[in-house]
């Protein structure tokens, strides 16, 4: 399948590289944060400058939007996490979790989970604010978070190349996957909640297969160098992976088949390694963001 890929909007103004996206409470706005502690909203629909939202002393891995409570999730290194309003740009609380890096958040319910460099995951009860449940099955770091609401499980991808697979209830090990040949970067379900699908350090792409006891399914050798982030298009057919060799490739999610290579000689993407993406349901544009302190959203046309 043919697909045309055009550049629409890039976006300036971080001091540092940028490791973290998510998306606000409109189709067409979008946050960032970076390793210059800045957090900032953007908007798809009029380009331009972006809003500062927050100041941070410290680098930004992880960011995660609440959209019932149309709230924000800072993580901040060796300090912890901060909800933010960002539409008064006010910090409503933060909550000292861990001395080192936290990489990841995703949420489940009432529950935020948190995922830290010394290994453990924070599972944080959104109401009270507190820690709920604090999980240690590994000595690395926990770097990144998928949660399967079909399946009632959460997948943690670890820094001693496991994915390790629990249940959303009780938080209890339900699987241990020895997955890639070191640090596992990130994590995602199919949006049909069937297939694990993950990347990291060792430059693969693999497959997992959910109700077989995430039996491997496929391997693919995406990347020269390591996958940083994977991101499914809202209508769940396609796949976008993100990595340090400085592209985006672009899969077919069923066939699993390599359909387009965004890099710089080809369509002015990233010059350095790309960090992070986000498939957004506007137009549904795919924006990037990487060590070049540059956003770039993505126009793509499959014929």
């Amino acid at each position: 399948m043919p697909v045309q890929v055009f550049k629409k909007n890039t976006f300036t103004g971080h001091r540092g590289s940028i490791y973290a996206l998510q998306p606000a409470d409109l189709p067409h706005l979008f946050f960032s944060a970076g390793g210059d502690g800045l957090v900032a909203l953007w908007n798809l629909e009029t380009g331009g400058d972006g809003q500062l939202v927050a100041q941070l002393p410290n680098s930004i891995y992880a960011l995660h939007f609440l959209p019932n409570r149309n709230l924000l999730i800072a993580g901040q290194n060796y300090s912890g996490i901060h909800l933010i309003d960002y539409q008064n740009k006010k910090e409503l609380a933060s909550l000292h979790l861990t001395a080192s890096a936290i990489f990841d958040i995703q949420s489940f319910q009432n529950d935020l989970i948190v995922a830290s460099g010394d290994g453990s995951v924070s599972v944080v009860d959104l109401n009270q604010w507190v820690v709920k449940k604090k999980i240690q099955a590994s000595e690395r770091s926990a770097r990144c978070l998928a949660v399967n609401v079909a399946s009632g499980e959460v997948a943690v991808g670890y820094s001693d190349a496991c994915i390790r697979i629990f249940d959303l209830n009780q938080y209890t090990l339900k699987e241990t996957i020895n997955a890639h040949r070191n640090s596992v970067f990130t994590v995602n379900y199919s949006p049909d909640g069937q297939f694990l699908f993950s990347g990291g350090r060792d430059a693969r792409l693999k497959i997992w297969e959910v109700p077989d006891h995430y039996n491997s399914s496929e391997e693919i050798a995406a990347h020269l160098y390591a996958i940083n982030h994977l991101a499914f298009s809202p209508d769940g057919r396609y796949l976008a992976t993100a990595s340090m060799d400085k592209s985006v490739k672009v899969w077919s999610t069923p066939e699993r088949k390599l359909l387009k290579v965004i890099d710089k000689g080809r369509h002015a993407g990233h010059g350095t390694s790309v960090n992070k993406l986000l498939w957004t349901p506007f137009n549904q544009q795919l924006v990037s963001a990487g060590d070049d302190r540059i956003i770039s959203a993505w126009d793509l046309l499959f014929l």
